[in-house]
């Protein structure tokens, strides 16, 4: 049923039948139709989501009223807000639904007990905030490194069916630069 996520698991650890028949007991799949937000700044983030197909995006709202889009999600990745989902805090962030998704939301009860009843969960929970975090790393080298067009390249370069996929606007602000110059990139005048 829930065959993607316990999929993904099984690429870092080996569960046996117990065990997923465990995970699919306690798992269930949402539908989030595009536009919709799961998180709003100033809630508190209770839950991490395992996106199944579609996309997800994080984003803040800046002092001059602008979305910028700090990390998109799709098929096999997780979002979420880790601050306010391990400190139980309100939430800096938004998080919503770029295109009709389907996820799988893990609230912290739901996974404190399965990290006590599958503890080798943890190492998998490990290895994704690893692969999270690492990819923020680079992210932030990029925009301190590369010009405006060298990032929209590099990130073709590396994502070319995901330009296709989401609003340019939000590319543009994923990428930190503004609209007009994305048209413009796109274009070939820069």
């Amino acid at each position: 049923m829930h065959h993607e996520l316990i999929e993904h698991i099984q690429k870092f650890v080996s569960l046996d039948d117990s065990e997923i028949e465990m995970m699919e007991s306690t798992l269930q799949k949402s539908n989030i139709k595009k536009k919709t937000h799961v998180l709003q700044e100033g809630q508190i983030c209770n839950s991490m989501y395992f996106i199944v197909k579609g996309c997800m995006r994080q984003y803040i709202i800046n002092p001059k009223g602008t979305e910028q889009t700090l990390q998109f999600g799709v098929e096999n990745w997780w979002i979420t807000d880790y601050l306010s989902y391990h400190n139980h805090s309100p939430s800096h962030f938004y998080i919503q639904a770029v295109e009709n998704s389907e996820v799988i939301a893990l609230d912290k009860n739901t996974l404190e007990s399965l990290l006590v009843q599958i503890p080798k969960l943890e190492k998998y929970f490990r290895v994704v905030a690893q692969k999270a975090f690492g990819a923020a790393q680079m992210r932030i080298k990029f925009l301190f490194t590369m010009s405006a067009e060298e990032r929209y390249n590099h990130f073709k370069n590396q994502q070319p069916d995901f330009v296709q996929r989401v609003p340019q606007y939000m590319l543009a602000s994923y990428l930190d630069f503004s609209a007009e110059f994305m048209s413009k990139i796109r274009a070939g005048k820069v």
